[in-house]
């Protein structure tokens, strides 16, 4: 789950897997994939970075080996994290 808040500042946890779409309209509009709508004062590209922090974390417990790549911030970056990582267990 992520942490957003409400327009009236309290603070919302949302399961980012029931996220449909988000809209700026001008404020964020959450789209659930029951079909509620949540406002929100987090922009949308919060809310799509929050997910994405949540479902590497999520990934990164289930599948320790890959945290290197999914820690990195682009493909080249996880190459040599993951590069580095066999050349350190090599050496032991």
């Amino acid at each position: 789950m992520i942490q957003l808040t409400r327009l009236n500042g309290s603070p919302l946890a949302v399961n980012c897997d029931l996220i449909k779409y988000a809209e700026a309209a001008p404020d964020t509009v959450l789209t659930l994939v029951t079909g509620e709508k949540l406002l929100v004062l987090e922009p949308c590209g919060e809310v799509s970075q929050l997910a994405l922090e949540f479902r590497a974390e999520v990934l990164r417990k289930a599948w320790p080996e890959a945290a290197p790549a999914l820690i990195a911030r682009s493909a080249h970056e996880a190459d040599q994290l993951i590069r580095d990582q066999n050349q350190k267990a090599a050496q032991e």
